[in-house]
């Protein structure tokens, strides 16, 4: 009896396939191929003992094909071959995880996610250095169905293992009742938002939410949501999803599934979408949270992607998805306060703060007059530039 699991290292790097055979078998062997077998070879024998240990294993052989994998991964492809023989709700989980001493709240940036396939560790090793206010490892739509359960134990790994430089680390988890394994195996383990896909009704954030609580470790961060809504009965439904619940940190939209739903094709123009975006902006606004835009597909076409995201911002939206590191300077840029949004902002509240400090409750400023909620768009600016680093704490420490 045997089972492998991991990628196929011709096509691959930083992964391995694993195949091992526990039937009649006596004592344990490692048949290592690896470029670093000098190196690193007992390191790689002694984690594949104390996996088999874990599991209560005795008599193997274990075959590995390797390029370049980490132990973390190393340590995920073991488990799932061997769960495929011997079933276990024990997960073996390497010591020493990374800390999780990044602050996330709701008023976290997220002008850029990064969606990586979890099942791709060769994309997750380096994904923080590029500056993505998210990382996006995706159980869904990137991972074929036979794959599910090696990438939600990889990304399980990962979540503890890899330095994301300070962004913020979320999973696309499975529409429910497969995303239940999903929250299992990675709730406890440092994700700080969850993504639900294809959500149509407030009942669907409800589930996720309550499946959540049985796994959040006493004393652990809370744990955030990020609903994608994805069918054109979601966009009906886009307020109600929006508060829903008090831990929805954004509302995102998809628009291939959501152009599909609606029987039209995707335009680079957006006309078929604009009546979806417009809703989830709204919805997002009205519940206090926010709006985040689908991704870009033509990853290439960097100048066509700035169009798109000043066409967003200009909707509303405060960011949206990449699935390149190439669009994430791009979409910072664009969703961060440029130099002269600053300037007007910092211009709007001081003139209002002098207002009410003479008894007024509006001012006006140049030709125009302004209100609390003016006010309030121009401290959210303020908010965002400080955030971005392009406005020191020090302006609002001094200026109240």
């Amino acid at each position: 009896m045997h089972a492998i699991s991991g990628n196929n290292t011709n096509s691959t790097r930083s992964d391995c396939q694993v195949r091992i055979t526990i039937d009649n078998l006596k004592g344990q062997k490692v048949i290592l191929k690896s470029k670093v077998e000098k190196l690193y070879g007992n390191s790689i024998i002694k984690l594949c003992n104390e996996v088999t240990a874990f599991y209560e294993i005795d008599n193997y052989q274990i075959e590995i094909e390797d390029t370049g994998a980490l132990p973390f991964v190393l340590a995920a492809r073991l488990e799932t071959a061997i769960k495929k023989l011997k079933p276990s709700d024990k997960n073996f989980l390497l010591s020493d995880p990374i800390k999780a001493n990044v602050h996330i709240s709701l008023n976290s940036l997220h002008r850029s996610r990064l969606y990586l396939p979890g099942n791709d560790p060769k994309l997750m090793i380096n994904a923080g250095i590029y500056g993505a206010d998210a990382i996006i490892l995706d159980l869904e739509d990137s991972v074929s169905p036979e794959k599910k359960n090696e990438a939600r134990i990889l990304v399980r790994n990962a979540l503890r293992q890899i330095d994301f430089y300070g962004a913020e680390k979320m999973v696309r988890i499975n529409q429910m009742p497969l995303g239940a394994d999903d929250l299992k195996a990675n709730v406890p383990c440092n994700v700080d938002t969850i993504l639900i896909p294809k959500v149509e009704k407030p009942d669907d954030v409800l589930l996720v939410e309550k499946e959540i609580e049985k796994w959040i470790v006493p004393g652990d961060k809370k744990k955030f949501l990020m609903p994608i809504i994805e069918s054109a009965l979601g966009i009906e439904n886009a307020f109600e999803i929006a508060s829903s619940s008090k831990n929805i940190v954004a509302l995102a939209i998809g628009l291939e599934d959501y152009t599909a739903d609606i029987g039209a094709q995707r335009s680079a123009e957006g006309k078929e979408s604009f009546y979806a975006r417009s809703r989830i902006v709204n919805a997002a606004a009205a519940a206090g949270i926010q709006a985040i835009d689908s991704v870009y597909s033509e990853f290439q076409d960097l100048e066509e992607l700035r169009k798109v995201a000043e066409e967003s911002k200009a909707l509303g939206f405060v960011g949206m998805g990449c699935i390149h590191p190439a669009q994430i300077k791009v979409v910072n840029d664009v969703f961060s306060a440029n130099e002269s949004e600053i300037e007007k902002a910092k211009t709007i509240v001081l003139a209002f703060y002098d207002a009410q400090k003479n008894g007024k409750s509006v001012v006006a400023v140049g030709s125009k007059m302004v209100d609390p909620p003016v006010v309030k768009r121009a401290l959210n600016v303020i908010e965002n530039a400080i955030i971005c680093n392009n406005l020191t704490k020090d302006w609002r420490e001094q200026n109240g």
